[in-house]
């Protein structure tokens, strides 16, 4: 039977042992033996299925799709009324309240004010508006080079609304646009993500990682064999 003393050793060389190879709770990629995640992605597409908010009939669908100079903003939208309508990212990814407005404000990490599109100082979520026909079916297809799938600017999770009225592009902070007469939350599309080849110096950190663990797991089972072995002694 081990002394006390000596199993608060071994406690303590494992502890070391896991510090000193890098595997004590340290974050990071996973090692090349796992099925996921062992090759990093890119976001190139996303998507927001539109519902309509308690009253309203405005519904559609808008995909974001990544391109060499920006996202492309691209979709139909049906159940308006006829002319122009705002048309936002806002902060929360939360349709949950009847009038959308569990979704917050505009989504501006910057925080910049609230003006159009094209402007130079702008809300990331600032996309203007749309314009609907006579049969209220509106139709978008521009190129924002503000909005991302990735860091502070990440459209990714947040919230997409449609307005009653026109957004007048000046009014702080969101432009008088009005109620919400639809919401949706923006995520990935299908097959709109894409593999990353990880350089050469993540390779190599990949393969440090996988070494040491298949190491420690050795040394782990050899200690539990003396460990078995003595106890079966005494």
């Amino acid at each position: 039977m081990k002394s006390k003393g000596s199993l608060l050793a071994l406690a303590a060389t494992a502890v070391l042992t896991l510090a000193a190879t890098g595997l004590l709770a340290q974050p990071g990629p996973p090692g090349p033996e796992h099925e996921h995640g062992a090759v990093p992605t890119k976001v190139t597409k996303a998507i927001a299925v539109l519902h309509p908010t308690q009253g309203s009939r405005v519904h559609g669908t808008i995909t974001f799709t990544k391109e060499d100079r920006g996202i492309r903003v691209h979709g139909v939208i049906e159940g308006l009324t006829p002319g122009k309508h705002g048309f936002h990212v806002h902060e929360f990814g939360d349709c949950s309240a009847p009038d959308a407005k569990s979704a917050g404000g505009h989504f501006n990490p910057t925080a910049d004010p609230h003006a159009g599109p094209d402007a130079d100082h702008r809300h990331v979520g600032d996309l203007g508006n749309i314009e609907a026909d006579s049969n209220g079916r509106a139709e978008i297809d521009r190129l924002d080079d503000l909005i991302r799938f990735q860091g502070p600017r990440s459209i990714l999770g947040r919230g997409l609304i449609v307005h009653e009225k026109a957004d007048d592009l000046k009014t702080q902070p969101s432009g008088d646009a009005g109620g919400r007469v639809a919401c949706s939350v923006i995520g990935v599309a299908q097959g709109g993500e894409e593999k990353v080849e990880p350089k050469e110096d993540m390779k190599k950190d990949f393969e440090k990682k996988g070494f040491f663990k298949k190491e420690f797991e050795k040394k782990t089972r050899a200690r539990k064999t003396r460990e078995r072995e003595s106890s079966e002694k005494d």
